[in-house]
């Protein structure tokens, strides 16, 4: 991946990271970073790729949105 395909990922992903960042409790952003990423690069709409990162925050770090 080249340094602007990663940017513009990560610019994606945090977009996606904002409607959890207001709703959930305090984590580290990281993490839903980690899991957002992994699942867009695994082939996951970023539809798919926000739900991966939020169950992986759930069932992992047991953080859940409201």
């Amino acid at each position: 991946m080249s340094i602007e395909e990663l940017a513009g990922l990560l610019h994606e992903t945090a977009e996606h990271h904002d409607p959890f960042e207001k709703s959930a409790q305090p984590h580290d952003w990281w993490d839903w970073y980690a899991a957002y990423m992994d699942a867009r690069q695994s082939g996951s709409s970023p539809e798919e790729a926000s739900a991966a990162a939020g169950k992986y925050m759930e069932e992992v770090k047991h953080v859940s949105a409201a």
